[in-house]
């Protein structure tokens, strides 16, 4: 009775009833409305296993997976073992249903690396033979179809004929008798065909009157000469009925015969059902697969950035508040958390949080928390939240909190006996799902230990109050040491500032407080660990304009000490926020060390493959040219050889050798345009003498010249002389190795012993390799601008976008983007040997 208690404080219908809206069937909403968290742990991983594994397949597959065309069936189902007779859109649901459930199979088979779900298809029977029959038997609108049977066939040929028969008289009535009908049409009462017939003139249309218009002015008559041929149309009728019927039973005995297998694909098909819901929730909320720790071994519980998932609901489709999001670090040795501080402060917010993502977790689902997401799993959830007072029952406050602990107590002596005999032990095969299927054996191996201490939950709302404080702090107390013996963890809020010595007295006791703004008066919602918090009660007091005179009587009738202690709590608070601050900055700091760390290493890695690839591509050029000239030189050496050469022949042969020089060669950089060079004569300034002089020598290959100011000759630098103007004059330039090896090329008197030297060619173009090729064959628009952003990001050169034909969206899309990035100089189809128009080369500035 408890632990319903506890999931309806908990709000867990609200929660299921959220989950339902992501399910693809009727079934698998009706699944996850009535969702209860299983018994066991290895039960629990087998449901995260099955979320995982279908959470990954979604990732994978462009549209998720799909369950058209499966209906709830299990109604026909029965009625077709007990010899009824199923209507034609009742067999076209089974028909669709075996189809869908056979696309499932389809998709989840072409996984090899999904062990659970493929382990859950492997004995799937769809009957495509009985899928087939329905379907020829039964049209899309759910009725017999001609071919269904030749005896139908032909019956409803010999209908059409009378049908067109009786019309055929009736028109000839009409026309004949024009001024006795009312309208020129024909209609149908019940299933005979009339005629509207004026009341006066009934007399000149004989026959059965079937009704009779509202006004009484018109008669809706049958005449005598076609009454024969409706007998024999109902006759007709009612042979095709029975036809129909006996094509229609011959189905339902089909289905009746694969009942069970059918009933198993229902209940499959529900459970992949309720398995994609609860990895699609998860999705939505953003949350990640949580580990079941064992705190015997040290494992801290960790739920970071943990968020309320019925407040997050609120947020997005309720237009709430903005979800503050609460750090739960808890040490293994700690048994019992108190959670002090203010009233509206999220004190009890935290409890459901925590009470919540411990239920998720049991049943299958994410958890809403940054990874890593790791907790126990506890047999047992626990609450006591909220106020139970009752004038109908006459209970007070006090003594409603009291019973609901008082069943909590007695539910947890249970769960105690229940987590050392069954619940831990328990094999998955010895299982069923909440709807029904036997668990099978999960290739995982569940880790299980021995555990000689409870796994409960406890949460324990305002705890030991609505009496007296002294003795409500007592009860309390004496709570919270006995719930540190008999459960895994319990957290409890209260305002008592005794309960906050416990952590000093045992160290099974940790203090958490709730932050407060007290210059806003409003609370911060955050978590502070280690710090007892305070109830601000005289402060709000006196905020909200509460006489001073009052507020400071309060504070004379609470004493010094109190003051002191609530100063000392205040100045841990600050010094708490204070190193919150420097560590997160520090962590910022951190992370921007990293980020540069990982660009710096991408471009040096970048860098490197560049290098590497142009050193390839320059060695191939190189031996390309390399054996091109010798092919050419040899040519000229083989026309040499060819008879006597002559002066004139060995002329011709050096100027082939100077072309092929040329071609070969690359040509000298152009020369840079020279400053100021002082001639003979000139009068130049030199700076650091102070005086001017007469050129007697132009500079030198070393750069020297001779000059003479007044009677005295010397030698100086080039570079440091200048023109009276201001110029300075440059230095000469020597010959580089290059031009003396242009000299020695031009030199080279042709043998056959002897080659033209060759110099290194000009860097070969850009080539395609696997680095710079970027393949988003498949992807949406949205999807490949991201990749491409990151790509031109990273890229130092032309990168080859391979995008296919297909209906030439994507290519479009990638066009445009090109088009606006203002990275990109230009863009074009690449050659047809690297895809021709089926791939975008991207030039990048």
């Amino acid at each position: 009775m408890i632990q319903s208690e506890t999931l309806e404080l908990l709000e867990w219908h609200r929660l299921c009833q959220h989950l339902s809206t992501f399910a693809a069937t009727k079934l698998g909403a009706i699944a996850t409305r009535d969702l209860t968290p299983p018994d066991s742990q290895a039960e629990s991983e087998y449901l995260l296993t099955q979320t995982k594994e279908v959470y990954e397949l979604e990732s994978r597959l462009t549209t998720g997976l799909s369950f058209d065309g499966i209906q709830d069936i299990g109604d026909y189902l029965e009625r077709a073992e007990l010899q009824g007779v199923l209507a034609g859109d009742e067999l076209l649901a089974i028909a669709t249903t075996l189809a869908g459930s056979r696309n499932l199979r389809r998709v989840i088979d072409n996984q090899p690396d999904l062990p659970i779900l493929i382990e859950l298809v492997a004995d799937l029977r769809t009957y495509p033979e009985l899928e087939q029959e329905i379907h020829r038997c039964i049209d899309e609108r759910g009725q017999v179809s001609d071919r269904a049977s030749q005896k139908l066939a032909d019956i409803r040929i010999d209908l059409r004929k009378l049908r067109n028969q009786i019309t055929q008289k009736l028109h000839n009535i009409i026309q004949v008798k024009s001024n006795a009908v009312q309208e020129q049409i024909i209609t149908q009462r019940g299933d005979r065909y009339v005629i509207p017939v004026k009341a006066p003139q009934k007399d000149a249309i004989p026959g059965i009157v079937h009704d009779t218009s509202a006004s009484g002015a018109t008669l809706y008559v049958e005449p005598n000469s076609i009454v024969p041929l409706g007998n024999q149309l109902r006759q007709l009728v009612r042979r095709e009925q029975a036809e129909e019927e006996a094509i229609r039973r011959a189905l339902t005995q089909q289905v009746a015969e694969v009942k069970p297998d059918l009933e198993e694909l229902l209940a499959i098909a529900t459970t992949l059902d309720l398995a994609t819901a609860k990895a699609r929730y998860s999705f939505w909320l953003q949350a990640n697969p949580p580990r079941f720790i064992n705190r015997q071994e040290n494992e801290y519980i960790t739920l970071r950035q943990l968020r309320h998932p019925l407040l997050v609901w609120q947020q997005q489709h309720e237009q709430g508040s903005a979800v503050v999001p609460v750090d739960l670090l808890i040490q293994p040795e700690i048994k019992v958390v108190t959670i002090t501080g203010p009233n509206t402060g999220g004190k009890t917010v935290t409890l459901k949080t925590l009470g919540l993502a411990a239920l998720m977790a049991k049943v299958g689902l994410f958890v809403p928390a940054r990874e890593p997401v790791e907790l126990p799993w506890f047999n047992q959830v626990l609450a006591d939240i909220g106020d139970e007072q009752s004038l109908q029952q006459n209970l007070s406050t006090f003594s409603g909190h009291i019973r609901r602990i008082s069943r909590i107590l007695e539910a947890l002596g249970i769960g105690d006996q229940e987590s050392g005999n069954e619940d831990r032990g328990l094999g998955i095969g010895d299982q069923e799902s909440e709807i029904g299927i036997p668990y099978p054996q999960s290739p995982v191996p569940v880790p299980l230990s021995p555990v000689p201490c409870p796994l409960s939950l406890i949460l324990l709302d305002e705890v030991g109050a609505g009496t007296d404080p002294a003795e409500g702090s007592a009860l309390a107390i004496a709570l919270l040491r006995y719930l540190a013996d008999h459960a895994q963890l319990t957290m409890a809020t209260t305002h008592f500032g005794e309960l906050k010595a416990l952590k000093y007295q045992d160290e099974r006791f940790e203090n958490a407080s709730v932050e407060f703004d007290e210059a806003t008066l409003s609370p911060t919602y955050r978590l502070l660990w280690g710090i007892p918090g305070r109830s601000n009660a005289l402060a709000i007091a006196r905020r909200l304009g509460l006489k001073a005179e009052v507020v400071e009587q309060a504070k004379t009738n609470l004493g010094g000490s109190t003051d002191e202690v609530n100063q000392v709590i205040a100045g841990l608070e600050a010094q708490r926020r204070r190193q919150e601050t420097k560590a997160a900055q520090a962590q910022d700091l951190l992370q921007q060390a990293e980020r540069l760390y990982k660009e710096v290493s991408a471009k040096a890695a970048n860098l490197q493959e560049r290098e590497q690839a142009l050193r390839a591509s320059q060695e191939v050029a190189v031996q390309q040219a390399i054996a091109q000239a010798r092919s050419e030189i040899a040519l000229v050496i083989r026309r040499l050889q060819q008879g006597t050469p002559t002066a004139q022949d060995a002329q011709q042969a050096t100027k082939a050798l100077h072309q092929i020089a040329e071609k070969f060669i690359p040509q000298p950089p152009p020369k840079p345009k020279q400053g100021y060079i002082p001639k003979e004569g000139d009068r130049i300034r030199i700076p650091k003498l102070g005086q001017t002089a007469e050129v007697l020598t132009a500079p030198d290959d070393d750069g020297e010249l001779t000059v003479r100011f007044g009677i005295m000759k010397m030698t100086v630098k080039l570079e440091d002389v200048e023109s009276l103007d201001g110029k300075k004059a440059e230095p000469v330039a020597k010959p580089d190795a290059e031009m003396r090896r242009r000299k020695d090329a031009e030199n080279v008197s042709v043998s056959p012993r002897h080659h033209v030297p060759l110099s290194s060619p000009q860097p070969a173009p850009a080539i395609r390799t696997s680095k710079n090729t970027v393949d988003i064959r498949g992807r949406r628009v949205a999807d490949a601008e991201l990749i491409l952003d990151k790509a031109i990001s990273e890229a130092a050169g032309p990168i080859w976008i391979i995008h296919g034909h297909g209906t030439g969206k994507l290519r479009q899309g990638v066009h445009a983007f090109l088009q606006q990035h203002p990275r990109v100089n230009r863009y074009e189809a690449a050659e047809q040997s690297d895809g021709g128009t089926g791939v975008t080369v991207a030039y990048i500035d």
